[in-house]
């Protein structure tokens, strides 16, 4: 685990925190055909869903220091593998907050979702990343992250 960094479960009482950092989703893209208001509230009401009422196969954790200050969470639940219908986990979403960045935040709370997908006896974890997101995809790398399948987008005016 990350030095100084401790990840907990989260709770209604992280709603505020979490939402705050929703917009930085939109910050390393989306593409311009994308409406990234549109995708911030989508995902505000999504992650706010999940905080409120937890559902089985899904989990949110807080990232924090050792003052208990929030640097970042993630979000999980189950998902099923395309063409062999296996269940897996994902990564719904994973925002680091400004004051989180470069402290190992990122990779606490991907441990923390390794262990909970294996605790679930997945084999895998899966997450999307913009293919703008140059700084993250290279994080997922260091991790042991590949590429799987690259979606191309034509807008049709």
């Amino acid at each position: 685990m990350s030095q100084g960094v401790r990840i907990r479960p989260a709770s209604r009482a992280d709603r505020e925190f979490v939402v705050s950092l929703m917009p930085r989703l939109v910050e390393f893209g989306p593409p311009a055909w994308r409406d990234a208001g549109q995708m911030t509230a989508f995902d505000t009401r999504v992650i706010t869903e999940s905080l409120l009422n937890p559902k089985p196969g899904a989990a949110v954790f807080v990232a924090e220091d050792s003052g208990g200050t929030p640097l970042g969470f993630i979000h999980l639940h189950a998902a099923t593998e395309h063409y062999n219908q296996e269940e897996h986990g994902h990564v719904e979403d994973l925002i680091v907050a400004p004051a989180g960045e470069g402290r190992g935040v990122a990779r606490a709370l991907l441990e923390k979702a390794e262990e909970w997908a294996r605790s679930r006896g997945y084999r895998w974890l899966t997450l999307n990343v913009f293919a703008e997101n140059v700084r993250a995809r290279e994080v997922y790398k260091r991790l042991g992250y590949g590429e799987d399948m690259v979606k191309y987008v034509k807008e049709l005016a």
